[in-house]
């Protein structure tokens, strides 16, 4: 039978990163994500949970993701399950399911302007430059003008 343990996320940190190193020095940073779930009931009314999750990441993206993320900053986080299991000093079993990231996305625009999501700036949209005779009469036309839509016969289903 075959496996599949794959976990996709995206929340508000609930409390700054924590940059550590392992004994091997590996970068690992430790974060808490708030994930909400709003829905309506049968009767109308509006209701909304949160889902707090432990998460871990390693590597060059731990140093990474501890430069630019802080508490309350949303990012979508993809990784994996780890069950930690531990015993107590008075003896009794625990356990606790977290998400070891794999990779991250950030998510919505610096307080700063300029950003684009995703962490990378894409460069604006290209301004087209119009003829001189529509620019005195007309404003020029826009993208949607320039590429017609497909036919139906050019949809693959």
């Amino acid at each position: 039978m075959a496996n599949y343990n794959r976990v996709i996320l995206m929340g508000n940190l609930t409390r700054d990163p924590q940059l550590t190193y392992t004994p091997s020095n590996t970068p690992v940073a430790e974060f808490g994500l708030a994930v909400n779930r709003k829905w309506r009931t049968p009767d109308g009314q509006d209701r909304e949970e949160t889902c707090f999750v432990d998460c871990s990441l390693y590597g060059r993206s731990a140093e990474t993701f501890n430069q630019y993320m802080s508490k309350g900053k949303p990012v979508l986080v993809e990784g994996r399950l780890k069950l930690n299991q531990w015993e107590t000093p008075e003896g009794q079993k625990r356990s606790k399911l977290s998400v070891v990231a794999e990779r991250f996305q950030f998510v919505g625009g610096r307080s700063g302007g300029g950003d684009y999501g995703g962490g990378q700036q894409q460069p604006p949209r290209p301004q087209r430059q119009a003829a001189p005779a529509q620019q005195a009469n007309q404003a020029p036309p826009s993208y949607d003008d320039e590429v017609p839509p497909p036919s139906d016969d050019d949809i693959p289903f």
